[in-house]
């Protein structure tokens, strides 16, 4: 499913559910954990364009560290809400990775947030680096679907 004026045609569903732990003493989902849920996301996506991070980091000794994060928060998120994380690519380059990023209420379909995340490629020396071509490519095809 895309978002009116994204590029991406690929985008990735996750579910999570609210846990107790995860909300503050209002019974809002506290603001820092929308950005575990786009990671939940972005891994889930990478999964289903055939590759994982962790093969990523093990196999090409690429990492991907978050180098700029956004979120706007639309409504809050309860205990027990159904929470669908929807993750779009928005844009890569050889040694940059941008990501798009919706949350949804199942039950109702609200949108209660949207985001974004930059991440620069590096190697384990923390140098910058540049993604493998395979992987490049597979981004690369997914954003022109």
């Amino acid at each position: 499913m895309t978002q009116p004026g994204d590029r991406s045609a690929v985008t990735g569903e996750s579910r999570v559910r609210v846990r107790y732990a995860e909300t503050d003493q209002m019974g809002v989902v506290y603001h820092a954990n929308h950005f575990i849920w786009f990671e939940i996301g972005r891994v889930e996506l990478m999964r289903q364009l055939g590759f994982t991070y962790r093969d990523m980091e093990r196999e090409h000794g690429c990492l991907i560290p978050v180098v700029d994060a956004r979120c706007r928060y639309k409504a809050p998120a309860r205990y027990d809400d159904e929470i669908i994380v929807r993750t779009h690519l928005k844009n890569v380059r050889e040694s940059v990775i941008h990501f798009g990023y919706q949350l949804v209420r199942a039950s109702d379909n609200q949108v209660l947030a949207e985001g974004e995340t930059t991440h620069m490629i590096i190697n384990a020396k923390m140098e910058a680096a540049t993604l493998p071509s395979h992987i490049l490519k597979t981004f690369r095809d997914a954003l022109e679907r």
